[in-house]
């Protein structure tokens, strides 16, 4: 009897534990339905951006229960894992592949009432042919040149709208600076600092000129020799002494000081930078500028995009309430604290939103935004060597040549793989 009774007791705990792990697999918490999100976001500042916003709006929906997540590096490799299962988040940052990497996965968000608002620079990043609207942008990229707006008004220089311009500012930041500037700076250790060089630096050199060569890239017959100019100019730099000495083993978290002290006059990207910088000295204003094009005739551009989005996954068992999630942030006044909060122009229209380079995005507000090169022109893993073969040509390990050749390599294989 005793046996039968424990017998029955464990069937009975057994049974509540599958209840329990159903009604959690539905989204249920108690008497709130949770909606799992995931992002990229990973400086603080945007961190409590969003978390502030998710706050507001569980007050307004204490039924609904957002629970947050932010892994950070490990994000791309949890979502694949999760993507590989059919298993993703309700909730997901598609961190600028909307379409091409979490397309089947996503909701056609099309008949929302925020897509009329929708800026016109993301149609191309966020809509398909046929209409399918992939994600809503919490804000979007406008990637170029930071630089330190203090030091070039000092040292009477106009920030530069073509690569020669660039190389002359650079040459003549060295000479005024007697040492104690570094013209361009790089946080080496981290091979992506590099792949931000040759990506961006792609668009004016193979993309937004008259000869280009997007047909070539996008069919797999691009011949990579095109592209050893940029190795070519970045070994130059070095060369020159117009990088950071420790440009291999200098490190992202020191580039807000060195920035702060006058230190840098110029960062590939680093559009998040001034406000981190503003906090540790007013005194040093930072501008961003559009980057600077490379064939004569051509017009500057703004690399970017999309930087934070959310994305509903077409499967999720509580697509409405994550619906509800996105009506909520669509509002002007959310939409607003969104941009401003993150130092990021807004990714919808009907708010106007004022942060650290509003100034700068307002003078260069007619250009153009062309998409990250990597993520419509090269196959899924080509960030990898794009930045590794940056430290090896600093390195002195490759030569410009070289790094056209396994760039070459690498394409064909993945090519192969996709």
């Amino acid at each position: 009897m005793k046996k039968l009774l424990k017998t029955m007791v464990i069937a009975v705990v057994l049974t509540t534990i599958a209840t329990g792990c159903n009604k959690a697999s539905n989204g249920e918490n108690g008497d709130k339905t949770v909606v799992t999100l995931y992002s990229t976001v990973t400086n603080e500042a945007d961190k409590t951006t969003l978390q502030n916003v998710v706050e507001k709006f569980e007050k307004e929906n204490p039924d609904i229960d957002i629970k947050e997540n932010y892994p950070a590096d490990g994000y791309e490799g949890m979502l694949r894992v999760k993507m590989a299962a059919n298993d993703m988040p309700d909730l997901f940052d598609t961190h600028g592949w909307a379409l091409h990497r979490y397309g089947e996965y996503v909701e056609d968000l099309k008949d929302m009432d925020w897509v009329k608002d929708l800026d016109p620079a993301l149609n191309q990043i966020l809509i398909d042919g046929t209409g399918k609207v992939y994600a809503y942008p919490l804000n979007q990229a406008k990637d170029g040149l930071t630089y330190n707006a203090t030091l070039l008004e000092e040292y009477g220089i106009t920030p530069p709208s073509t690569f020669d311009e660039f190389m002359s500012a650079l040459e003549t930041i060295k000479d005024k600076g007697k040492g104690e500037v570094t013209p361009l700076w790089f946080a080496g250790s981290d091979k992506s600092a590099f792949g931000q060089y040759f990506d961006q630096f792609s668009t004016p050199l193979l993309i937004t000129g008259e000869k280009n060569f997007q047909k070539e890239l996008l069919d797999g017959t691009f011949d990579w020799s095109h592209y050893t100019y940029l190795p070519e100019k970045l070994k130059e730099m070095q060369d020159k002494g117009l990088l950071n000495e420790d440009v291999l083993t200098a490190q992202n978290h020191q580039m807000v000081d060195l920035m702060a002290q006058n230190k840098i006059a110029f960062i590939v990207g680093g559009g998040m930078l001034g406000p981190s910088v503003e906090e540790l000295n007013p005194d040093v204003k930072l501008g961003i500028i559009p980057m600077p094009v490379i064939e004569e005739g051509d017009e500057p551009s703004w690399i970017g995009g999309e930087r934070h989005t959310l994305a509903v996954w077409k499967d999720s068992k509580v697509k409405e309430e994550a619906k509800k999630f996105l009506e909520f942030i669509s509002q002007p006044e959310i939409v607003k604290e969104i941009a401003e909060g993150t130092s990021l122009p807004a990714g919808l229209t009907n708010t106007e939103s004022k942060n650290y380079y509003s100034d700068s995005y307002e003078t260069y507000k007619d250009i153009k935004v062309e998409p990250y090169f990597d993520r419509v022109y090269l196959p899924s893993g080509m960030w990898d060597p794009m930045g590794a073969t940056g430290q090896e040509l600093l390195s002195g390990t490759m030569t410009p040549e070289e790094v056209s050749k396994k760039m070459a390599e690498e394409y064909k294989r993945l090519l192969e793989q996709k």
